[in-house]
């Protein structure tokens, strides 16, 4: 089972480094440098800083974090409690699709341990570059800098029931509203049989991570660098029960690039997607993503940027996906992603599976109208717009042992980075 305990956080001391507002920031694999230097503008001490870090003088940029981490403690700026708590956080938003919501978590460490059942599960594979990236931040900082954001069953909602109390009575330690107009309160929960009622419902939990699958296993390798048992042993994570109602995940699309003048790879998609696809044509591009959520049956929208009809694509035959993925479990093989990945991206597209790891002839985009513009611009050949993948599937492919392709989800919103951190190194 995971291990799921409340921590000596790291945390900005307001009254020294300022509002919350002016320090937290997005998760770094979401920062294009204008908006980085937009944070940087906000505060010396914002979180763009130090977890997506860049040495003004030229010099090594994870040492640069570590001393900003330093010169910020010593300031007071940073300040790290002397007793655990958990932090519970309530993110108001408005999602992709329009609708308002509220999802409610909390903030706590979570023994890092191997993949596997009743402990902790992955749910997309992995890319090397960013594991690396983060495993030498960590390593500088010995901090967890940026949360993982994980899913728990809690069908009853007890771990949250007993945190929400502190929620209605009181102000937040800190609230940050985002560009996107998604607000984020967070309470510090210190009250230890608050603590042990959370702690008893997570007894038997097992983890499902939605977001930060590079952040973790770059923990697991920092923890077995150090060796021994330690606060290294431990991973900062933010906890939402898979029952949450304002739990929602929205689809990544798929866009491609190459096709222009390669007329071979052209009559090889027409005749792939003829083969083993109904094709409708569709009165408006606004009708390019499927609606409601996977439901088993493979669909989704197609658009080349040279003709610009906008095409609704239907598996003929569901034995097509289970003869090209026929050493995958059946949950696997209803999954849109996975189907377009061995029916279209590696067929043939001729993608490998390190083009797709490295973007090379890929692209992807989060939201509708972004993805329809850029094959619209011409600044991709082609695009195959998504529905969202249902929790339940996600659980059903996590628990036969594999893993979705990446980018196959899109959990809104993200967790910011900056209203807490991790220390690695025990309080002394």
């Amino acid at each position: 089972m995971a291990r799921v305990e409340p921590l000596h956080a790291l945390h900005y001391d307001p009254a020294v480094a300022g509002p919350l507002q002016d320090l937290a920031a997005p998760p770094y694999d979401v920062i294009d440098p204008e908006q980085r230097a937009e944070l940087a503008a906000r505060s010396p001490h914002n979180a763009v800083l130090i977890d997506l870090p860049q040495d003004p003088d030229g010099g090594d940029r994870y040492a640069h974090a570590a001393a900003l981490v330093e010169q910020w403690r010593a300031e007071g700026a940073l300040v790290q409690d002397d007793e655990p708590a958990l932090w519970a956080i309530v993110q108001d938003y408005t999602g992709p699709d329009g609708r308002t919501l509220t999802r409610n978590g909390f903030f706590a460490r979570v023994r890092v341990e191997d993949y596997g059942p009743g402990t902790i599960r992955p749910h997309e594979r992995t890319h090397p570059g960013p594991k690396e990236d983060r495993l030498r931040l960590t390593r500088a900082t010995r901090a967890n800098l940026s949360p993982i954001f994980s899913l728990y069953s809690d069908p009853e909602l007890t771990a949250w029931r007993a945190l929400e109390p502190a929620t209605r009575s009181g102000a937040p330690f800190g609230e940050v509203t985002e560009a996107d107009g998604t607000r984020n309160r967070l309470w510090r929960v210190a009250d230890p049989a608050t603590i042990a009622t959370v702690q008893a419902a997570m007894a038997d939990a097992e983890l499902l991570i939605a977001d930060g699958h590079h952040r973790y296993e770059t923990a697991r390798v920092y923890a077995d660098e150090i060796g021994g048992e330690g606060a290294h042993r431990y991973v900062l994570m933010c906890l939402v029960a898979l029952q949450d109602e304002g739990l929602t995940v929205f689809p990544t699309h798929r866009l491609v690039t190459d096709l222009k003048g390669d007329d071979e790879k052209i009559e090889a998609l027409t005749a792939t997607l003829r083969d083993t696809f109904e094709i409708e044509l569709l009165e408006s591009p606004d009708d390019l993503v499927p609606p409601g959520e996977g439901d088993g049956t493979i669909q989704m929208g197609y658009m080349d940027s040279h003709f610009k009809r906008p095409f609704r694509l239907t598996l003929k035959d569901q034995a097509i996906a289970d003869e090209a993925l026929a050493d995958m479990p059946e949950p696997y093989r209803r999954l849109d992603t996975a189907v377009l990945e061995a029916l279209v991206l590696t067929g043939p597209l001729g993608l490998s599976e390190d083009d797709i790891s490295h973007l090379n002839g890929l692209g992807y985009a989060r939201s509708f109208h972004e993805a329809r513009e850029l094959v619209d611009s011409g600044a991709f050949d082609a695009g195959f717009y998504l529905r969202g993948i249902p929790v339940s599937q996600i659980q059903e492919i996590a628990a036969a042992g594999v893993n979705m392709p990446p980018k196959s989800t899109y959990f809104f919103p993200k967790v910011p980075t900056g209203l807490l951190f991790n220390p690695l190194s025990d309080p002394e």
